[in-house]
């Protein structure tokens, strides 16, 4: 969208109605794919924050529950139809924790990812943000020294998380095998 279009969206009677609409609706019905769309569209249009903050609580507390119930039924969490939404906010809250040095926040919903979805690729990516945490790298420092930003074949799963890092993360993971089993030690009572 350019400028312009931005500015109509924003200015738009009809489009903000019923994206008010929506978002009571999601909210209502616990919708998490309709508030991820109400979501990412007042993010673009740059929209009421305290609305935004309410659609993105929301989102975490449908997350909260609905993980809850899949990891009390002995199941782990898919990249698919919600669940990948669920692991989406989870992520995301991870980062927002990161972003603010909050270390031991980032990586307890890291940890908790790591252990409940069913993805290995997913779960690997993850351990390597796990061991930047541990290593108290912040989020920027991640970016520019172990993220690879050239890496341009995003698979639609996988768009949602940084997957991509410019070295071989089985082997990073095995380097820092000894800092994942102490810290590991540390957080599992968080999976009981």
């Amino acid at each position: 969208m350019d400028k312009a279009e931005l500015h109509e969206a924003r200015t738009n009677p009809d489009f903000l109605n019923y994206l008010e609409q929506t978002r009571l609706d999601a909210i209502e019905t616990e919708n998490i794919s309709a508030l991820y769309e109400v979501l990412d569209s007042m993010l673009i249009l740059d929209l009421d924050e305290e609305k935004i903050n309410n659609v993105y609580e929301n989102i975490l507390k449908i997350s909260f529950e609905q993980i809850e119930k899949i990891v009390n039924a002995n199941k782990k969490l898919k990249l698919q139809n919600d669940e990948i939404l669920y692991i989406r906010s989870f992520y995301e809250h991870a980062i927002e924790k990161w972003s603010y040095n909050d270390f031991e926040g980032a990586k307890e919903f890291l940890f908790l990812l790591i252990h409940i979805i069913e993805d290995e690729k997913l779960i690997n990516a993850l351990t390597v943000h796990f061991i930047a945490c541990c290593d108290k790298l912040d989020l920027d420092g991640f970016y520019e020294t172990k993220v690879d930003t050239n890496v341009m074949d995003v698979v639609e799963q996988y768009g949602y998380f940084i997957i991509h890092f410019l070295f071989d993360e089985a082997s990073y993971i095995k380097e820092h095998e000894a800092v994942l089993n102490v810290e590991f030690a540390k957080l599992k009572h968080l999976l009981d």
